[in-house]
């Protein structure tokens, strides 16, 4: 069914670049908070329900009229017309796999822990759309991938191969000397003898490929391409350098684990990554 309009699509989209629209250069940052208060605490409270579900918290007006949130958020109150709330998504699972797996892939999930049955979302996108600029890692996770415990989860690719798991940054971005590992060239190593190394792996994959055909093999050619990319070129290396990043912006971030790996996804999407996340238990 999606096939059957797709060349009517393709016809809007060249001539929507020929009326001088400018193509859609789309990022995503998502901020994942594996567990937290219940939505009528938040963003739906419905101050007029029996108190046992109505909570403690009261609601208070924001920017935009006859839109309110809870008192906790009194600078969100102020910015309300710069995000959108979207309060017709729910499940009726008190589970959290099957509500982390229906968030995070978009199907409805299993309801154990072991069970992992589609890609997540940001796996599907970099699978076909890729980094937006070469030489960056499409599929970031900031500091660590996981979603309820599990790694990486329903932030993995699955059936779509290891290759589309997200790249983990590991270290806290808010420590002194913030360095990720594995995008530098290592001490007396020069460009030239990785290329040399490089063909020499490349001489040992047909031997690689039909003794391994599960897909990891497939897997590691793409992390092989991928850290040669970063090693041999600066924009990864100059994204994930915080020593350039004007402090007073650090500061605005806030100088803690969230604040400076919120900073770190913005600089990411900004060199070129395509789906980006932070993960905060």
């Amino acid at each position: 069914m999606g096939m059957a309009g797709l060349s009517q699509i393709l016809r809007v989209k060249e001539k929507s670049a020929a009326n001088g629209f400018e193509k859609k250069d789309t990022s995503v940052i998502l901020l994942w908070l594996d567990g937290g208060p219940g939505h009528m605490d938040l963003y739906n409270l419905r101050p007029e329900a029996p108190a046992e579900y109505a909570g403690i918290w009261r609601p208070i007006h924001t920017n935009v009229l006859g839109f309110d949130i809870g008192e906790l958020f009194p600078l969100q109150a102020k910015i309300a017309d710069k995000f959108s709330i979207v309060r017709s998504l729910y499940h009726n699972s008190g589970g959290h796999f099957v509500g982390g797996h229906w968030m995070l892939t978009g199907r409805r999930g299993p309801g154990s822990a072991n069970v992992s049955l589609s890609p997540s979302i940001g796996s599907m996108v970099t699978k076909a759309l890729g980094a937006r600029k070469s030489g960056m890692p499409a599929y970031v996770s900031v500091s660590v991938v996981s979603s309820i415990g599990l790694r990486p989860g329903y932030f993995g690719g699955h059936f779509l191969g290891h290759q589309h798991n997200p790249f983990e940054t590991g270290a806290d971005p808010n420590i002194a000397n913030f360095k990720v590992q594995n995008i530098q060239l290592a001490k007396s190593l020069a460009v030239e003898r990785l290329e040399n190394r490089r063909a020499l792996l490349q001489k040992f994959d047909t031997f690689r490929r039909d003794a391994d055909r599960s897909g990891m093999i497939e897997a590691m050619d793409h992390f092989e391409r991928q850290a040669f990319d970063f090693v041999t070129g600066p924009r990864a290396r100059k994204a994930f350098d915080f020593s350039s990043e004007d402090p007073r912006i650090r500061d605005r971030y806030g100088r803690n684990s969230w604040g400076q790996s919120t900073l770190l996804a913005r600089r990411l999407v900004e060199a070129g990554s395509t789906f980006v996340t932070c993960h905060f238990g």
